[in-house]
């Protein structure tokens, strides 16, 4: 546990929004998790809303933090864009895998609040930027940008879940293999 209460009560409530779901996880869990009383809890979150919302931005800031990191320039071009999108995602599903299960779990739930949801909206407009910009150049299919993005977020968030539970096992060769297939899936043929 940390020296911070209010950190104690995020990883707590990751941990068990990741495993159980907003509906499964009550506060008196987190606290019982976070060590610290429910009492606590309400001290830095009005409500379990407020709390999963809180975290909800976070996770995202986290995610969009990894993806932009080190990132291509604008001018780049597309495939290396993407290969970098493609492994700073890895990485960031590697190392958080609760973070990313939460997100993907949580993305449209009707308790997001318009911050949330304008948080998680700004990090795929960085997504939607690069495929429009593909789709200009001919490089990406003209399909809608949200569903080329589904498609990718997708096939990429249930294969780290199944390297999680260890039905795949990773290997360079596997991720450069589903790369390639996700390239494949949105380039323009």
């Amino acid at each position: 546990m940390s020296n911070n209460k209010r950190t104690d009560i995020l990883e707590a409530a990751l941990s068990l929004f990741a495993e159980r779901g907003y509906d499964g996880t009550t506060v008196p869990a987190i606290a019982e998790q976070a060590k610290v009383g429910a009492g606590t809890i309400y001290r830095y979150f009005e409500n379990k809303e407020v709390l999963v919302n809180s975290l909800f931005q976070e996770c995202v800031e986290q995610l969009a933090g990894s993806l932009l990191t080190d990132a291509p320039s604008a001018e780049a071009p597309i495939r290396e864009r993407f290969h970098h999108f493609f492994v700073r995602f890895s990485q960031f599903a590697n190392g958080h895998d609760k973070a990313l299960a939460f997100i993907d779990s949580h993305v449209n739930a009707l308790f997001l609040d318009e911050a949330s949801n304008k948080r998680f909206n700004e990090f795929l407009d960085v997504l939607r930027g690069m495929l429009d910009e593909g789709k200009r150049q001919g490089i990406i299919c003209p399909s809608p940008s949200d569903a080329l993005i589904a498609m990718v977020y997708g096939a990429l968030v249930r294969v780290f879940k199944v390297i999680k539970n260890g039905v795949v096992e990773p290997s360079s060769e596997l991720l450069q293999g589903i790369e390639e297939s996700c390239w494949n899936a949105i380039r323009a043929h």
